[in-house]
Parts: C-alpha cells; structure tokens; sequence
C-alpha cells in the first residue's frame, strides 16, 4: 500500500479524520493502496465557514504578497516533484514521465499566475455629469468552491486555486474520491512548509454528498468544477438556486480534420499523441478523425501502422501509455467500441481488452482503430474516455466542418491543412472553445481554455481565467 493518510481532510488549518473509508485501488493492479475517509456536510460548512473568515484577511493583502505565496506553492511542488508524480501514477495509471509533466506544468502555472499580482486592474470611465468620476473595481468573488477530476488530480487542482488566491480568494477543495492521494500530500506539504492563513486552503474528501453540499450552500460565492457535461448541469441547476455563479470546463468530442494537403506523417503522430495521451482520459483528445478521400487510406494505413507500435505497460515503466483510471471507465470503453462494431464499424486494429502477461489484472484497453464509421454512429456523437479512433471519410473539408459542429459538445477541434486560406477558414467555421492547427493538444497558460455549447461555461487560463474570480464594483465619485 502506497499508506493510508492518519487523516484528510484539512480545515481552517486543522487536519480531521472521518468515517465511512473508500478504497483507492491501483488501476495496474487493482490493489488497495490507500483507504480515504469520506467527509459529512458539517465538515464542509465549517470549511466553508473557515474560507469566508480567511478570506476577509487575504482579500487585503497586496497582490505582490498573493504573488510570492504562489511563486513558494509552485517551489515547493517542484521540489518534491518526484513523491508527487509517484502517487499520481499509483492512483491514476499515467506514466512516470507523463506524471512527472503534470507536475511540471503546476510550476510553470505558479510563476505565470503569481505575475498577475500587479496585472489585475480596475477602470476609470468617462462620467455623464461634470465633476464626477467613476471607477470601476475588481473585488474577489469570496469563497470558492472547486471540484477538481480524477484525470489531471494535481494539474486541475492548481489550475484551479492559484487563479483564486491571486486574486484574493479562499478556497475549499473536493478532489475525486478515485485519485485523492496526490491532493492531501500537496496539502500536508503546504500545511508543513508554508505559512499562509488558516482557512484560506481546505480539503474535504466525499463523493457526491459533499460535492452538492459545497454546491447549494449560500456560504459558496463561486463554483469552478472540472468534469462531465452531465455532472456540471446537475451543478448547474443545484448552484441556480442561490444565484451562485458557475466556471465548468465539461466534457468534449473533438474533432481532427485532415485535408487532402495534410502532411500525413505528421498529422498522424498529432492526432494518435492527442488520442493516447493519459489512455485517453484526456477531455481535449481527438475523438473522432474526418479524413478526406483523397487521403483517406494513405491516412488510415500510416494510423494503424503507428498505433500498433503503441507500447502499453506498467506505468512505472514508463510506456508510452497506461491502464484506463477504473473498471467503469474500461466497461464503458469496451462497450462503445462493442456497440460501434454492432453497427457496421470495422475494427483495425485494437478492439477488445489487453490479455496475456501483466494484463491479468488491471483496468487495461489498447490503443483501437474504427473504419467503416459512419458519422451517425454513437462512437462519433457520444464521449468516449478512452483510446479509440473512428476514423470517417469525407468529401471535402466543407464537409468535415459541417460533421465537426453537428454536435453538443463544443471543446477543442483540430485541423491539418498546408493551405493557409484552408487554414484559417476552418478555424473560422469551427465552433469550438479552441482550434489546433497543424498541432497536437496542450494548452498555453495564457490563453483560456474553454468549451462552447455542452462543453461549458467559464473557462480557465489567461487573463479570462483569473478575471472571473473577481467581480467588478462601480464607485461613482461625485467632487462637485
């Protein structure tokens, strides 16, 4: 076992144990490797409570002191990089080198947020009387509820709470119950080695029951939440009844457009990285290929070819991808892929789960290949958190675009093209959050990651993501 935490939740400075254990299982081995105490309402309204009084304190602190308790929360996680990504690959099944990289992305995080210390500003605009000025302030929104996945535990995390404390926020975290092992020991680490208020970082561990309470209480003044389209409508409607405002980033069915002038080569090791990248437990992969029939075979023989040569394996091996997070996760895998098949769908390459030596045990599904696809099929229209490829053919780039939006979820999309005018013409016509051109997944922390339509409201990173932790007062100066 990788240790059971003597307690996990930590509130108002304090670390409290609690009752009804969940095990946290290696998805590798199915082994229990921890046993994490579910937390009560009342503990989350006292965190909540603890929040709200850290926060009055915070909120008056000089966004250059919020700024180096970030730059100290992103030296501490880079010091102890290596004990971090170990737990994210005992709990969630990624490479060594690919939770090693998560971490490194939280450092990089905190340097870039900590600049906004001096960079969130107010206006002053134009009054309609004489003698009257008026100005417009950016206040923190209070106390920030952050619900955080099981795919990116310590990249989420982050994203979320330095965003918040630059800009003068308190926050209560719930990290999924699957993947909670990396949270607390980021937080043990903070407790221990950094002195910031009491309050003003808790975590209460629970499933559902404290993820609606942190929702629907009117102690909550901002809800950011990292998930399924379905569960963040359920944290929509719960949040509408206080009027609490919502930032969700929810699921997606991206789309990968190869035109007719695409450099195969390196279209295909793009959208095959975007499709495996974390076993495909990724909400920005590339789900679905339209592939033009000029190219079409050329494509898909060079897809299969590369996906073959996938190495799938013990994490800590460092292969070039690991196991599915859970056992619901892989049944879901393995039914869409079942049920595509049932429609005609012709399976590549992949298409059942791994078996042999080192994959009797564990939630295990190799890279799969899907031909024959037709775009009304459920494997292109519905989200499918794992490492499968339907790759469809289509007349014209027109025609992708056109199959690309006819969807409810609106994440990422990606494009491959030498053509510049096709270029940007498709990224024009995409109507999604955020278009790749000629470039495999990952998003740069100054620009803003966000969902159009089902893929959600809000959004994360730049400017646009620290902003929405605050909200703007009007102060009218009337010196007549």
């Amino acid at each position: 076992m990788v240790g059971t935490p003597t307690a996990a939740h930590y509130v108002n400075g304090e670390w409290h144990a609690g009752a009804d254990d969940v095990d946290v299982l290696n998805p590798a081995t199915e082994n229990v490797i921890a046993s994490i105490p579910n937390g009560s309402t009342d503990l989350v309204e006292d965190a909540l409570s603890a929040a709200d009084d850290a926060q009055d304190e915070w909120g008056d602190v000089p966004g250059v002191e919020r700024a180096n308790a970030l730059r100290d929360i992103g030296d501490l996680i880079d010091e102890h990089t290596d004990e971090i990504a170990d737990l994210l690959v005992a709990e969630q099944g990624k490479p060594t080198s690919t939770a090693q990289g998560e971490v490194a992305a939280t450092v990089d995080l905190a340097q870039y947020v900590a600049g906004w210390g001096r960079r969130i500003e107010g206006d002053i605009v134009p009054s309609d009387n004489r003698d009257e000025q008026i100005h417009l302030q950016r206040h923190p929104v209070g106390v920030v509820a952050a619900i955080i996945p099981w795919n990116y535990p310590i990249g989420v995390l982050l994203r979320k709470i330095l965003p918040a404390l630059i800009a003068g926020n308190a926050v209560v975290v719930k990290p999924s119950s699957t993947t909670p092992l990396a949270t607390i020991r980021v937080f043990e680490l903070i407790d221990e080695e950094l002195d910031l208020p009491d309050g003003l970082l808790n975590l209460v561990l629970g499933g559902g029951a404290v993820g609606d309470a942190m929702v629907s209480s009117p102690q909550t003044d901002l809800v950011t939440m990292t998930g399924s389209t379905r569960v963040g409508k359920k944290i929509m409607e719960a949040a509408a009844q206080n009027l609490t405002p919502v930032s969700l980033e929810l699921g997606g069915k991206a789309p990968a457009i190869v035109a007719p002038d695409a450099d195969l080569d390196a279209a295909v090791e793009d959208i095959l990285t975007a499709r495996i990248t974390n076993a495909g437990q990724v909400c920005t992969c590339s789900e679905r290929v339209y592939v033009h029939e000029d190219v079409a075979a050329e494509f898909t023989d060079k897809y299969v070819a590369a996906t073959d040569a996938i190495e799938l394996g013990d994490p800590t091996s460092d292969p070039d991808m690991g196991p599915q997070v859970s056992e619901s996760e892989l049944e879901w895998t393995e039914q869409s892929v079942e049920k595509a098949v049932e429609a005609g769908a012709d399976v590549l390459t992949g298409g059942s789960r791994a078996g042999g030596d080192g994959f009797d045990r564990g939630f295990w599904y190799p890279p799969t290949v899907l031909g024959e696809v037709e775009p009304t099929m459920d494997i292109v229209e519905e989200e499918v958190f794992g490492p499968v490829t339907p790759i469809v053919t289509v007349e014209s780039v027109e025609e992708a675009v056109e199959l690309a939006n006819d969807s409810r979820y609106a994440l990422s999309s990606y494009v491959y093209t030498e053509d510049y005018q096709t270029a940007m013409k498709t990224a024009d016509e995409l109507e999604y959050g955020e278009t790749y051109i000629n470039r495999t997944l990952g998003e740069a922390w100054q620009g803003h990651h966000i969902g159009w339509k089902e893929s959600g409201v809000g959004g994360d990173d730049g400017k646009h993501g620290v902003l929405k932790y605050t909200k703007i007062k009007s102060v009218y100066h009337d010196y007549s």
